[in-house]
């Protein structure tokens, strides 16, 4: 982008309106360079009502972005254009009658399996693109933290490129006026830090959609995750996705619904049940997003190869590819890893007492409960898009091998004290399960039997010390 030499020159405050430049170059209709940097896009023969709109567009691109770095209806749209990639159809109302079968016969199983004893207030069955509208507030929520940290640093990494740039070198951009002589750089990116961050939180914002486009086309239930995406009581299931889940297992589809259904109902009585689980698990997640250090020496590097001035979309898609995967760094701090356990380890919990809860409920009425429980562990062992997601957005990598100790701590618990103890462990988040008690499940149980052995023998003793005194009184009249 050279200078004009036909144009005044700017010196000290009085310098050029940079976006009024890029409006008035949009608003000409004969503008020859302009036209062929669109048709080099892919666009041709724009009329002056569509020219009217991207001008309208570009302004509010020099307007505020979001404070947090996350456009949340822009994560929404890719997200459902992903997840449709494939096929989203409507779920036929068949499908939602078996859905609310399967659920309300889960719940009666679930009834024997577990003290707790909430019931399902809502049932959906849902689309791809309704999972996706019902948790993308939750999952906007979980990555805010991380969001802003993250396009800063893009923003930085742009904004460092463009100050390299001196009066004689800054990159020529089809259909831009040339910049007036003597016009500040810094004053324009001053007015192009706008512009900047919200390119920089559309880069973040596009890879938030395409990995929750991508989950939505894999998950089976409203909180498979792990973690509270629906309001407590709400059982949701996604017909299409539990098709998929059952293809190969040679297992009636039926069979295979009512599985899936029990285990979301666990889960789902499990959140509403213990208050203080849902927020533990959101707290945690949004404190290992916190903790994440951005590397942004990579991301200045995968900038450097762009030229910042670009107006083609495809430059934009290229950037984001070669961005994925480049957020983190590699090192995880001290913090990091502490709150990476504490995660870690309430995630296996939560998914461990549902295989327990589940199998407990299914043995006697399901046959093939034993199979549908392998192939659940088989998902998870192999990783999926759960698992992408979190690896991507904060860099976590699950561990399956925590969820058999989890589960097999909630089965050791079951066999010493029966449903009352196995449940117990969660009344508190003090009483909960760690990581190193996952490490030494028998000492943990053996602890555990022991407290709860000590607190029957004060309740006993508080008993029979308030009959003493009940008979002393009737003594006394």
């Amino acid at each position: 982008m050279s200078h004009n030499p036909d144009l005044p020159r700017n010196n000290g405050d009085d310098q050029p309106d940079f976006m009024k430049m890029l409006q008035d170059m949009m608003s000409s209709q004969n503008n020859p360079a302009f036209n062929e940097a669109l048709k080099g896009m892919g666009i041709n023969n724009l009329d002056p009502a569509t020219m009217n709109m991207l001008a309208g567009q570009l302004g509010a691109f020099f307007t505020s972005p979001s404070p947090d770095g996350l456009d949340t209806t822009m994560c929404t749209d890719i997200a459902r254009k992903t997840a449709a990639a494939n096929g989203d159809a409507v779920v036929p109302t068949p499908a939602i009658q078996a859905v609310e079968n399967a659920v309300r016969l889960a719940s009666l199983w679930i009834d024997s399996a577990t003290r707790f004893d909430s019931q399902p207030t809502t049932i959906s069955a849902w689309s791809r693109a309704e999972w996706i509208e019902a948790t993308i507030d939750t999952w906007s929520n979980l990555t805010r933290p991380l969001a802003k940290g993250v396009t800063d640093a893009i923003s930085s990494a742009f904004t460092t490129q463009l100050e390299q740039f001196t009066d004689g070198d800054i990159p020529p951009v089809p259909g831009m006026p040339a910049l007036p002589n003597g016009m500040d750089m810094r004053s324009m990116i001053n007015q192009m830090r706008p512009m900047l961050e919200r390119v920089s939180g559309s880069i973040f914002s596009a890879q938030f959609g395409q990995a929750i486009g991508t989950l939505a086309g894999d998950v089976t239930s409203g909180t498979e995750v792990g973690l509270p995406l629906v309001n407590n009581g709400h059982v949701a299931l996604l017909p299409a996705n539990i098709g998929a889940f059952g293809e190969g297992l040679e297992i009636d589809s039926n069979e295979v619904l009512i599985y899936l259904a029990t285990r979301e109902v666990a889960r789902t009585r499990l959140f509403a049940d213990v208050p203080w689980l849902g927020p533990q698990l959101i707290l945690a997640v949004q404190e290992y997003a916190r903790d994440i250090t951005i590397d942004t020496e990579r991301i200045q590097r995968t900038v450097e190869q762009f030229n910042p001035t670009s107006m083609d979309p495809n430059d934009m898609n290229a950037m984001q590819e070669a961005l994925a995967g480049e957020l983190f760094s590699p090192h995880p701090s001290p913090s990091q890893q502490a709150a990476l356990r504490r995660l870690e380890t309430l995630l296996a919990l939560v998914e461990g007492w549902v295989d327990i809860v589940t199998a407990n409920a299914t043995s006697n009425h399901l046959p093939h409960s034993d199979a549908l429980g392998e192939a659940v562990r088989r998902r998870r062992a192999t990783g999926g898009p759960a698992e992408d997601l979190f690896g991507k957005l904060v860099g976590l990598e699950l561990r399956p091998r925590r969820m058999r100790d989890a589960a097999n701590l909630f089965a050791a618990l079951e066999n010493r004290g029966g449903t009352d103890l196995r449940d117990n462990a969660w009344r508190d988040p003090e009483s909960a399960p760690t990581a190193t008690d996952l490490d030494d499940i028998m000492g943990y149980v053996a602890r555990v039997t022991e407290n709860n052995k000590d607190d029957i023998d004060r309740a006993l003793e508080d008993l029979l010390s308030q009959n003493n005194n009940d008979n002393d009184n009737d003594n006394d009249k």
